[in-house]
């Protein structure tokens, strides 16, 4: 299968193939005596230890290369190929997880969203959604002790210095406080704000270059409301704020959980919240599929839900914000990257399922695309190449059928939107994000993929119904109806 625009992106960054993008990612911790978890924070320095990679990449290709042209047999060459793929990927793993930070983010996308990536590359970057290299055990105490006055031990009754997961900003330990409730603590990486805005200078010019790759881009607000929205992640009382939104929403909920914030032992930089306890997805990946199907319907009631009724979603929705127990049971995590939409961003997300899904009006379509500065209004398409283009991305609800998310439908939501040399690729060049639109859709691309691997399977159309305020459908499912139970406990609260 051909690799997705998306993963080349990454894979360019990761790699070190593509001059546009930086060549590559690498840095190498500094000691405990630094005072940083993040080496090369400022913009020269990350770009040095990019182009030290791009050219140990090169090299490295160079020689696989010629040992592959000398190889005896298929079988032999195979061999040689995988072997490469398994050094590189190992490579780029350890580089964007010792970097940090929103090229660290990248990686974590890559490994979920693209399914034409070579197996060793997916399996690598896989580990960076939860298992990142962790920072010394004296860094993570020191910000404990500046943030809550004391080190660990003694701000809590129990402290496990090992880290439970480490991703892009920060790492999370299991502790007890002494009033005898069990957390997960979230610690900042020292220098990892300097290294976020080091990488949005660096984001500059890989916008310019989607700019020149989709003229209709509008480069300026994606990249504002990039940067505002990575910006909010490094403070955690936002995030804590956040979290707190969600959790009062669903508390009581069925299926759906959201840890509690614990406020006394949260501030800036260090966030406690509940600890949850369950099953990660590799092991959900490995469940009956009826299991399956049940954590995929909790997971999209959960998105639109959300989106629709609480006008607010996570957007930053990988494999690794998700803990599962059985019957359909998920626990949602990291609410750093929140996007708020307001109520004319909602209207026009219900316009366009009026005139797609239930009133198959394209011409209302293509009209509420132009007012929503989706696509040109100049753009000279037809009505079948916007049903073409983005009749995709409403395939899963158009009819009243059960139908099955695989991993080809999620590649083919990241190709529609990556890829230049894909059949719709004039369409691709006459739309537009708006900034309400940035975060949407990294949520569609998140939940596709996400969707994708569970194989999901069930009547979409009718659980949607029952999320569209236009609609207010009633309960399809034994979920559907569990929910609406705890619908009408919250309306007499």
């Amino acid at each position: 299968m051909r690799r997705s625009r998306i993963a080349l992106i990454a894979v360019t960054v990761g790699v070190g193939v593509g001059v546009a993008v930086a060549a590559a990612v690498a840095v190498t911790r500094r000691r405990a005596a630094t005072g940083s978890a993040v080496s090369g924070r400022g913009y020269a320095a990350r770009n040095a230890r990019l182009a030290q990679v791009g050219a140990r990449s090169g090299a490295s290709y160079v020689a696989h290369r010629a040992r592959r042209s000398v190889a005896s047999t298929d079988e032999r060459r195979a061999e040689l190929d995988v072997e490469h793929q398994m050094r590189t990927a190992a490579q780029v793993a350890e580089t964007l997880g010792q970097m940090k930070g929103a090229l660290m983010k990248i990686g974590q996308m890559a490994s979920y969203l693209d399914d034409g990536m070579p197996e060793p590359m997916r399996d690598a970057l896989a580990s960076l959604q939860q298992d990142a290299p962790p920072m010394a055990p004296e860094l993570c105490a020191a910000v404990v002790r500046e943030e809550l006055g004391d080190v660990p031990e003694r701000v809590f009754a129990q402290w496990d210095p090992t880290p439970i997961a480490a991703a892009s900003i920060g790492q999370v330990h299991r502790a007890r406080t002494h009033a005898g409730v069990d957390v997960a603590v979230k610690v900042q990486y020292p220098g990892v704000d300097e290294a976020i805005r080091s990488d949005l200078v660096n984001g500059d010019l890989l916008f310019r270059v989607l700019g020149m790759m989709f003229p209709g881009l509008e480069t300026g607000p994606l990249v504002a409301e990039l940067r505002d929205r990575l910006t909010e992640e490094l403070d955690y009382v936002i995030e804590a704020d956040n979290q707190r939104l969600f959790a009062d929403y669903y508390s009581g909920h069925p299926f759906i959980h959201v840890p509690a914030v614990i406020g006394e032992h949260s501030t800036a930089r260090v966030l406690t919240t509940e600890l949850a306890t369950g099953s990660r997805f590799a092991e959900v990946e490995q469940w009956s599929q009826a299991e399956r199907n049940d954590a995929a319907e909790a997971i999209f009631r959960f998105v639109f839900r959300s989106l629709y009724r609480l006008h607010a979603f996570n957007g930053d929705p990988h494999p690794g914000n998700y803990i599962f127990r059985p019957g359909g049971q998920v626990t949602f995590l990291d609410f750093g990257l929140v996007k708020r939409y307001t109520p004319a961003d909602v209207a026009l997300f219900q316009d366009l399922i009026q005139a797609m899904v239930l009133d198959h009006d394209i011409a209302k379509f293509r009209r509420t695309l132009e007012e929503g500065s989706i696509l040109r209004r100049d753009a000279s398409l037809t009505d079948a190449d916007i049903l073409g283009y983005f009749g995709h991305f409403y395939e899963f609800v158009i009819d009243d059928e059960e139908v099955t998310f695989n991993p080809e439908y999620a590649s083919e939501t990241v190709r529609r939107f990556f890829d230049v040399g894909s059949p719709h690729a004039h369409v691709t060049k006459a739309s537009n994000v708006p900034p309400s639109m940035v975060i949407t859709q990294r949520i569609n691309l998140g939940l596709h993929a996400v969707l994708g691997r569970l194989g999901a399977t069930a009547n979409f159309r009718r659980i949607a119904e029952e999320l569209w305020p236009m609609v207010d459908g009633p309960p399809s499912t034994p979920m559907g109806e569990a929910e609406a139970t705890w619908l009408e406990t919250v309306a007499h609260r």
